[in-house]
């Protein structure tokens, strides 16, 4: 049985315009969480790195040791002592899903120390459980773009294809935005023309996402339940609006609960400097980001801490709403035994990483004895939300 299993999980950005609660990508920004078991029952180390670490709790209540400790509880199991380590990737509350990034990291990481005794699918519906929706944990989970439908008892994920034009752009605010205040601003109730409104305008999306169909790209990011109401609690919407539809953006929507933008534009675009976004001095700009082809490209960070990518935003339907979303490149999780070295998650296939469409997020096992290397299984693309994973077994 593994001892230390390190975890890299991707940020997502969640409705995309009209597909509120049920729709979000991957994308090419990862948090990373490092797990060692230690000798002492339920003893519990956390170290935290990246600029917004002093942000991140260090005790019981971290959300990451809150997954992990929730799946030894579900499997009737102690909770061993760990010690873990945190790198920061994923900004916090904007609307990037670094909750998500948790809770799918400290539910692959207790799985795999315990000897995989769940199934993707199973664990697939504990982080459901665990987030109350399954719009960024799906997608972290599974990588790509991803439909997601509660039926009687169950969910229906349903991988959603994306055109290689569409290139994803994020804007990063040096704001935070919390999800429970975005939910706030929501009426209880919405008329019945707004919500034939949005699954007219979700059904159009889907099939502009899998054509690239500039036209169709423009109207289908309006939507009328979520985004009218929380571009109320993002100052500077309209400016980043203006912004990224001038420098060729298709549509602007707000990423998740905001207060991220995200953007959706052609290759190829030069950057911009739109007006000062928030905070003076902040000197934000749209950055078009890379299209990389699926088998080529290396990985890299798609917008840093403060990112500004470019892109047109489609027209808004009412109040602005926060958006910017980098490129489509997600993960699903795909695990690779490597020796107990230091530095070893830097052993990841870069393939797991890189592909358009066939990102996932990622598990590196450190075996104290020996280890083999499998290469990441690519992402199921089925109806299932079961992909495989392989993990060589411990002596």
């Amino acid at each position: 049985m593994a001892q230390t299993v390190s975890v890299t999980v991707p940020a997502t950005t969640a409705n995309l315009g009209p597909g509120f609660d049920c729709i979000g990508a991957a994308l090419n920004r990862y948090n990373r969480f490092h797990f060692t078991l230690t000798a002492t029952p339920g003893e519990l180390r956390i170290t935290v790195q990246g600029a917004e670490a002093a942000k991140v709790s260090c005790d019981r209540s971290n959300l990451l040791y809150r997954a992990f400790a929730h799946l030894y509880e579900q499997l009737g199991q102690p909770i061993p002592g760990v010690e873990i380590t945190i790198e920061l990737g994923v900004p916090l509350s904007r609307g990037l899903g670094s909750s998500a990034t948790a809770i799918v990291g400290g539910l692959l990481a207790a799985n795999t120390l315990a000897d995989r005794p769940l199934t993707h699918s199973q664990i697939l519906h504990q982080a459901i459980a665990l987030e109350g929706h399954p719009d960024n944990v799906v997608p972290a989970l599974l990588g790509n773009c991803q439909l997601c439908v509660a039926t009687t008892d169950t969910w229906e994920i349903c991988p959603i294809p994306w055109h290689p034009d569409i290139i994803p752009v994020i804007a990063i605010p040096d704001f935070e935005l919390s999800t429970q205040a975005a939910r706030a601003v929501l009426p209880p109730q919405i008329p019945r023309a707004d919500a034939i409104f949005n699954v007219a305008h979700l059904g159009l999306l889907l099939r502009a996402l899998e054509t690239g169909r500039p036209d169709w790209l423009s109207a289908a990011l309006q939507d009328r339940l979520h985004q009218p109401y929380r571009q109320t609690l993002i100052p500077g919407y309209q400016s980043v609006e203006a912004a990224a539809i001038a420098a060729g953006a298709w549509g602007l929507t707000i990423s998740g609960a905001g207060p991220s933008l995200l953007a959706l534009a052609p290759p190829h675009k030069p950057p911009i400097s739109p007006p000062q976004w928030c905070k003076p001095g902040s000197n934000r700009a749209f950055l078009p980001l890379p299209n990389p082809s699926p088998s080529t490209s290396k990985a890299r960070s798609l917008f840093p801490l403060n990112p500004h990518p470019t892109k047109r935003p489609s027209p808004a339907p009412t109040p602005a709403a926060p958006a910017a979303t980098p490129r489509l490149t997600a993960p699903p999780p795909s695990v690779s035994p490597t020796s107990p070295a230091p530095g070893a998650r830097a052993a990841m296939n870069p393939r797991s990483l890189i592909e358009i469409g066939q990102i996932s997020p990622t598990i590196i096992a450190d075996h104290p004895h020996h280890a083999h290397r499998h290469p990441p299984t690519p992402p199921n693309t089925s109806n299932s939300p079961n992909p495989s994973i392989s993990m060589a077994s411990a002596p």
